[in-house]
């Protein structure tokens, strides 16, 4: 089986589709190589990141990401998108409404903020999803999560595919086979892809879903075991959330 590769901020060109509270888990990140990673900016930057703090999200909302995995999730991005102490909830199917369109505008008034120092920067979107069975996955996409308006996919292999399942955390980076990372349809929203599948899939009820093993990120299915169709196991979204990762 291939290794996987973790490559920050590398670009990727668009191309079309190839296809028509929680306990404190055991956290264990996907990885091909458990090789440690290098004392660096990283190292230094997680001495200067303090606890993380979930906004935006009101009270009597029910909550499908909380404190604790978020933290985990945020051990795995990039070394700067770990700097920010909040993180902003920019979508939820119990707090907005079931709308794919409500969600692709919610996220894209976000894609692209102010600093403090006036320049624009970029956004990442961590998209959450619980299933029926409490398995809770998804995906982390460092440009933003915005409608691929036909020109097909997008996204930088810095982004990844997660999931909790059964209290074990996994992380599934890039790992540089294909630039399938991100493609967001009218009908649907999917991330990684190739040979026929999508890594994860969610149609646009945002209540029938897959996720299949695929090249861009040498997953194992995040959700949990249920019906297959081909190589993709089905799964039925009872909750979903997309927060905003930025400064």
């Amino acid at each position: 089986m291939n290794g996987s590769l973790d490559v920050p901020g590398t670009s990727i060109s668009r191309h079309n589709s190839p296809v028509e509270g929680l306990p404190l888990p055991r956290s264990k990140a996907h990885s091909r190589s458990q090789t440690p990673s290098p004392i660096g900016i990283g190292g230094l930057i997680e001495k200067k990141t303090g606890n993380l703090a979930l906004k935006g999200r009101k009270e009597a909302t029910t909550a499908v990401l909380n404190v604790t995995l978020a933290e985990m999730i945020r051990a795995h991005l990039p070394a700067l998108s770990r700097f920010p102490r909040a993180w902003n909830l920019l979508y939820s199917i119990d707090q907005h409404g079931i709308s794919l369109h409500t969600l692709y505008d919610k996220c894209e008034n976000q894609a692209h903020l102010k600093t403090n120092s006036g320049l624009v920067t970029k956004v990442g979107a961590l998209v959450v999803i619980k299933d029926s069975e409490d398995a809770i996955f998804g995906a982390y996409i460092g440009d933003g999560l915005r409608k691929s308006m036909g020109k097909g996919y997008y996204g930088s292999g810095e982004s990844f595919l997660w999931r909790y399942v059964n209290g074990n955390f996994q992380v599934f980076k890039w790992t540089g086979k294909n630039d399938y990372v991100a493609l967001c349809e009218p009908e649907y929203l999917s991330f990684g892809g190739g040979d026929g599948v999508y890594g994860l899939y969610l149609n646009d009820t945002l209540f029938d879903g897959s996720s299949a093993r695929c090249p861009t990120f040498d997953n194992d299915p995040l959700c949990s075991l249920g019906e297959k169709k081909g190589r993709a196991v089905s799964f039925e979204c009872v909750g979903l959330e997309v927060w905003g990762l930025g400064p």
